[in-house]
């Protein structure tokens, strides 16, 4: 059983791939059925961990380490969540990529991929085989970014390649700190290893490192700068599953360090608790700023998962005693999946109907359409925290565990130091209020508001969505209130089987989640977001434009840690490294020494494929001429044809991949590469155009990791 939810959904990817090249339609159909068996896979996991068993697997000797995979709660849950969004998504994506699209069997191909990875890391029983299938998720996932191959989306998908290459040799880093002083990467026994390990500088130093890679992944400030910048581009059912659960996967591995070597650490859980706070609240403010339907999603993420690290950094302070918090965090991970599910796939309706996200663009498209309007409404009322919808749930445990711990303090006699967070639960309150001001934004402009010039128009678009779409619009939204409105029947249920993971204390007594005390800080959140709404939003960022209020963006263009601090930074590295070199002040390594290295290796590639062409042709003739020509029959010229015309045929296919991959827009005729001699001008042209594709990159990084994992495996 955990061999198919990590291995299926791959096997299913080559498989979708190959009929995708003959029937489209059928295509889309496989992918659906494949996800479905996902999904139906995963709930009967979740079934028996129910029943009280726990199921495990491995791969030995795979890299040296293994492959190791367990199912207990958490990892059952977050199975059954990625079948459930990976299901969901791939309904929508028939619609979505019907029109105006292509490259839609190369997403296809890598979405399935991507959804065994995901799952891998998710049912991962060690940090090795996490970081194996994190990588590899990391990489299927760029192309998502990169779909479209716009400068603008290629210049998102390097930046997210980048933050997730580097984050992820960083955290490989803690992890031979960890394993060098540990002895293991078993999740289930780092918590004794460490307890037991008298080096305590080098497990901080390890765990740092595996911080910096996790939170790469999940958005933590300061590392968050790939979101606001991917999804605006990615497909919508792509970034429903970037922002739901593949940040998930970073939060996964925070928990691995936090629940587990720092579980009751209170210098851990102050770092990730200022993280927390910081992540929480810049997402919150670039979302109230932005303009662009997706972005303030995207910073919405941000935010968010600010609000899980908080829940996370409150469970390592409160230490046995951190129920509420622990329950929450998991929760919220929960929640937020769920609405960003719904909210990216009611942009992506948006989308494919208008092609624009901009709000002056898109407003009013949502009036007098139901399912969509029910839909955006269940995503934002549980992402506002509205009593009654499931976030309202996670919002308030976390909440609770902060007053939880600022009372602990002002008890033992640290009033001074409870007043800080005093103030780190009003920065909570304040962070939930800006969530409701840019979802209230949204709302109104998509199904209050209307377009000056085009609200006729968008009113009298039918149908705007297929019934597919509507299915997973309606199923997704629909799970909401359901949850919301049962808390202490499906929400503690879901804590009681998964909570483990996190080592959530048992509670003391039932949550009283309608008390009043709980809905006060509900709606002092609330109340602050109307009014930021009316005060700010309406007044500030609106302007009158010919009689009519437009949505306009003043978050100012210079304030980008990425062009302002992290580029700079790059390429001042690379300027010295040229320097050092002895290559000149004005050089870099890239111009001098990577591209020459990579072309050269592209040309000599091209140059044996050349030559064993060249021979391949040669004994083919040889054979058809002097050996077969003394048979004065049909048969030997057939014989030698049939020989020509296979040798020739693997050329062509050769040569036929490249044009539909790596030189796209730049075909090169069949049987070039085995004309080295007369096509060399041809030839070393075709290299410089290889070059500037995204095939040619998806392909020199497909190398470097194929080239790594034999050196892993046969070293």
């Amino acid at each position: 059983m955990l061999f198919f939810l990590v291995f299926f959904p791959m096997i299913a990817a080559v498989c979708s791939y190959l009929v995708g090249r003959k029937n489209k339609a059928l295509r889309d159909r496989v992918v659906q059925l494949c996800c479905l068996a996902e999904f139906a896979v995963a709930a009967g996991a979740m079934g028996l961990v129910v029943a009280g068993k726990e199921l495990s697997a491995a791969i030995p000797g795979f890299c040296g380490f293994g492959l190791s995979f367990q199912l207990d709660g958490f990892r059952a849950l977050y199975a059954l969540v990625a079948g459930v969004m990976w299901l969901m998504t791939s309904l929508l994506s028939g619609d979505y990529f019907a029109h105006h699209y292509r490259n839609r069997n190369r997403y296809y191909f890598f979405f399935l991929l991507t959804q065994g990875a995901t799952v891998g890391v998710f049912l991962s029983a060690d940090l090795f085989t996490t970081f194996v299938f994190f990588e590899i998720m990391s990489f299927t996932s760029y192309t998502w970014v990169a779909h479209d191959e716009t400068p603008g989306a290629m210049r998102a998908a390097e930046t997210y390649l980048a933050v997730a290459i580097i984050g992820g040799m960083v955290m490989l880093m803690g992890l031979f700190l960890l394993w060098h002083e540990l002895g293991t990467l078993t999740i289930s026994e780092l918590y004794a290893a460490a307890a037991a390990c008298p080096n305590k500088g080098v497990i901080w130093a390890a765990s740092i490192c595996i911080l910096f890679g996790f939170g790469a992944k999940a958005g933590m400030f300061p590392l968050h700068i790939w979101l606001p910048k991917a999804h605006p581009v990615a497909p919508a059912p792509a970034s429903a599953l970037l922002s739901g659960i593949l940040t998930k996967s970073g939060i996964f591995g925070i928990i691995v360090v936090s629940a587990n070597i720092f579980r009751e650490s209170t210098a851990w859980g102050n770092l990730i608790l200022v993280l927390g706070l910081i992540t929480m609240l810049g997402g919150a403010i670039l979302a109230v700023f932005s303009v662009n339907l997706k972005r303030t999603l995207a910073c919405s993420s941000m935010s968010q998962i600010g609000f899980i690290l908080t829940g996370i950094a409150m469970g390592c302070l409160l230490g046995e005693e951190n129920a509420l918090a622990a329950r929450g965090a998991l929760l919220y991970m929960v929640n937020h999946s769920l609405f960003k599910l719904i909210l990216f796939m009611a942009a992506g309706v948006v989308y494919m109907n208008l092609h624009k996200l901009n709000l002056n663009d898109v407003r009013g498209f949502g009036r007098k359409k139901p399912i969509l309007h029910f839909a955006f409404l269940m995503g934002a009322f549980g992402l506002m925290g509205v009593p009654g919808f499931s976030g309202y749930v996670s919002k308030t445990l976390i909440h609770e565990g902060i007053v939880e711990y600022a009372e602990l303090l002002a008890e033992e006699g640290m009033g001074a130091l409870s007043v800080l967070y005093r103030g780190a639960e009003w920065i909570y309150l304040f962070s939930g209020g800006l969530t409701g001001a840019y979802m209230i934004k949204l709302y109104i402009c998509l199904f209050w508001e209307k377009h000056p010039t085009q609200q006729i128009a968008y009113e009298a678009k039918k149908p705007y969505m297929g019934k597919l779409s509507a299915l997973a619009l309606f199923l997704s939204a629909a799970i909401v209130p359901v949850l919301g409105m049962t808390p202490n029947l499906t929400m503690d249920g879901i804590a009681d089987v998964a909570g483990g993971f996190l080592h959530a204390a048992a509670p003391a007594h039932a949550v009283h989640y309608f008390s009043l005390t709980n809905l006060k800080g509900a709606c002092i959140s609330l109340v602050i977001g109307l009014t930021v709404y009316l005060v700010f939003i309406r007044p500030v960022l609106m302007k009158k434009e010919n009689g009519t209020s437009e949505y306009v963006d003043l978050w100012p263009s210079w304030l980008d840690i990425e062009d302002r601090i992290y580029r700079p930074a790059i390429n001042g590295l690379l300027a010295i490294g040229g320097k050092v070199a002895g290559l000149g002040s004005e050089t870099t390594l890239e111009t001098y020494i990577y591209r020459p290295l990579i072309r050269a290796l592209t040309l000599i590639c091209a140059a044996v494929f050349g030559v064993l062409g060249g021979l391949t042709d040669f004994i083919a003739d040889l054979i058809s001429r002097k050996i077969l020509s003394a048979r004065k029959k049909k048969a030997p010229t057939s014989v030698g044809n049939v020989i020509t015309r296979t040798i020739g045929g693997m050329l062509d296919s050769m040569a036929e991949g490249l044009n539909h991959t790596v030189l796209r827009g730049h075909q090169i005729e069949h049987h070039a590469l085995g004309r080295i001699s007369g096509a060399w001008d041809g030839l070393m042209d075709a290299i410089s155009q290889m070059s500037h594709t995204m095939s040619y990159g998806l392909l020199l990084f497909g190398l470097g990791l194929c080239v790594t994992l034999l050196y892993l495996m046969f070293y």
